[in-house]
């Protein structure tokens, strides 16, 4: 089996597409989709988002010190891509593609309702990186939708249909392969 050396590039593979809103009072919100996001802390619970300079969403986000985070399904997938290839500077993307702006609890910028989780997110420290400037921020509050909750209150976050990005494509996760420590359990005597 042959291997051959690839130009530098990232290719950490699948990451999760995510749709972040924003928005300034008074002003109409935005959203743009990031693939460059990530958990950087457990405690206190923080996330980056890595986004470059040009794009319309990066002043509102410097500016306001906030943004929401909403994880995308196999519904939203259509407007998830809009909305990375259409700038906020030309289209209202909220109303084009018929998203519904959900208050959020501690910040002002708006989550999606449509979205089955909403990650609000006040920016800690920004880094520049290059091509991108990283906003590490502190997670706020979750919003969580309903339906996806179960009787004993845990949250069944895999039967959301999220999606993955990897190398330009949008894929549906899929098969359960295990669970954290399912390597060292203890089988069970029968």
């Amino acid at each position: 089996m042959g291997k051959q050396s690839f130009k530098p590039g990232n290719m950490l593979y699948p990451v999760p597409v995510v749709m972040v809103s924003c928005g300034l009072p008074g002003e109409k919100p935005n959203i743009i989709t990031v693939a460059w996001a990530g958990t950087t802390c457990s405690s206190p619970a923080m996330v980056s988002i890595s986004v470059r300079p040009e794009r319309y969403s990066y002043d509102i986000i410097k500016k306001s010190g906030e943004f929401v985070i909403n994880l995308v399904t196999k519904e939203l997938v259509f407007a998830t891509d809009y909305c990375g290839v259409k700038s906020g500077r030309d289209v209202d993307k909220f109303a084009e593609m018929k998203l519904t702006p959900l208050p959020s609890k501690e910040i002002h910028a708006p989550g999606i309702a449509e979205s089955p989780v909403n990650i609000e997110c006040r920016v800690t420290k920004e880094i520049e990186l290059g091509s991108h400037v990283m906003f590490l921020a502190e997670v706020v509050n979750v919003t969580v939708e309903d339906q996806y909750m179960d009787a004993n209150g845990k949250f069944e976050l895999n039967s959301t249909g999220l999606v993955a990005y990897s190398h330009g494509e949008y894929f549906l996760l899929g098969e359960k392969l295990g669970k954290f420590g399912y390597s060292v359990e203890k089988k069970k005597k029968k």
